[in-house]
């Protein structure tokens, strides 16, 4: 199984890497979108949509808005063409302020998480509100990964992906070697302390190389050491959102599209909850040196 596990992640790590360098940042974004709305019919399968017809609903409901985003520059061009009210454009930076509810929502489900995790396996939802959440951590994590690649150097959306990789990789050895108090047993009780730990020193190794290629002043290089770490350790809880999600459902796996690792959420879980807080930091970091 570990053998089948690490072919695969080389496999689709080797070929994210290509989309990522190879590909225009329009069909980068289309690549990520088909992969999200893979991951949004898992997650109608985790929310347990019973019918069909809720099932097809959701997904339209991610394909509208991100059609529409996809084109927002266009139809703001067509609107200002025939309202003739040239500051209709600036509209265009408004997709920047939508990075905010979704790092809200991380940061309360990770103090939560932390806090009460035995009482959130109690937790019941109606399906509008499964909806909405799955919908909107799902939207955000397209949108603001096709940003990253769009408006930023091509090797900042490579660090993003190495950086969560290899703190999955180094919070999975740490935790074996180390890992004796768990981090949230009643959720996920191979995640420990101790590979949480292992999986922000890997952060800090990232950051401090990245910074060192790039030759970044000594105060930008500490803020993007910082905002890797914090990075990290809301991956850490966008995995184990899913994991509850998971457990709620009583599935080991959200599917069975990528051999040995279950489904497209399995793999992506730490990337959802990551990339909205990542691109944020890189805008702020990005503005301060103009």
């Amino acid at each position: 199984m570990l053998i089948q596990r690490i072919i695969t992640a080389v496999v689709l790590a080797s070929l994210i890497a290509l989309a990522v360098f190879k590909l225009s940042a329009t069909y980068f974004s289309l690549i990520i979108a088909a992969i999200t709305l893979l991951a949004g019919w898992e997650w109608t399968n985790l929310a347990n949509f019973r019918t069909l017809r809720k099932k097809v609903l959701f997904i339209v409901g991610m394909l509208i808005p991100m059609t529409i985003i996809h084109f927002w520059t266009q139809i703001l061009e067509v609107v200002a063409t025939f309202s003739d009210i040239p500051e209709v454009r600036d509209y265009s930076g408004i997709l920047e302020w939508l990075v905010i509810p979704p790092i809200i929502f991380w940061i309360l489900t990770m103090l939560l998480i932390r806090n009460s995790s035995t009482g959130l396996l109690q937790l019941q939802l109606k399906d509008s509100h499964k909806m909405f959440i799955g919908w909107g951590v799902l939207l955000a994590a397209w949108l603001f990964l096709s940003r990253l690649r769009a408006f930023y150097p091509t090797e900042v959306t490579m660090y993003f992906l190495v950086l969560i990789w290899s703190a999955d990789i180094a919070a999975y050895f740490a935790g074996k070697k180390y890992g004796k108090t768990k981090l949230a047993p009643d959720i996920s009780p191979g995640k420990t302390i101790a590979g949480m730990y292992g999986a922000l020193l890997s952060s800090v190794i990232c950051a401090l190389v990245f910074s060192v290629m790039f030759k970044f002043p000594f105060i930008i290089a500490s803020d993007f050491i910082l905002l890797s770490a914090l990075t990290v350790l809301l991956s850490i809880y966008g995995d184990l959102f899913f994991s509850l999600a998971k457990r709620i459902r009583g599935v080991k796996d959200s599917g069975v599209l990528v051999p040995g690792h279950g489904g497209v959420l399995d793999r992506i879980d730490s990337l959802i909850a990551a990339i909205p807080f990542f691109y944020a930091g890189v805008f702020l970091i990005y503005w301060s040196l103009l």
